[in-house]
């Protein structure tokens, strides 16, 4: 299985943002993209459809506010700083994450269908 993917809710606009930072800022393609709601995420047996979930190299999990501290650090060096927030205990994180989550179609707005990649980025994304 492919790795260094990020799971994202592919109707959700702050999703679909935070896909369009990584790829402005992922100089080195060092992401692939895949939506929660298709193909790969089934064959990861992955069900969360309201949580950011990032597989790396050694086929580690990261959910919530922990895939988002480890994508940080490979797209500018500022990203590095974030793992200070590690030593925030993960149920006050995700806490915060949850909120954000829970209202992100409120907050962001929702798209009617999955986001569709443009030829440009087409090899960076996964069924």
């Amino acid at each position: 299985m492919k790795s260094n993917i990020v799971f994202f809710d592919g109707v959700c606009n702050l999703c679909n943002w935070s896909v369009d930072f990584i790829l402005k800022h992922d100089k080195k393609e060092h992401f692939s993209f895949a939506s929660l709601q298709g193909e790969t995420a089934k064959q990861y047996v992955l069900t969360e459809l309201s949580s950011v979930i990032y597989i790396n190299e050694s086929g580690e999990v990261f959910d919530k506010s922990d895939a988002v501290i480890e994508i940080a650090p490979h797209l500018f060096a500022f990203g590095k700083v974030l793992f200070v927030f590690k030593f925030i205990p993960k149920f006050i994180r995700d806490g915060f994450y949850n909120w954000i989550a829970k209202n992100r179609y409120k907050l962001f707005g929702k798209k009617d269908s999955c986001r569709l990649p443009s030829i440009e980025e087409k090899n960076r994304f996964l069924n």
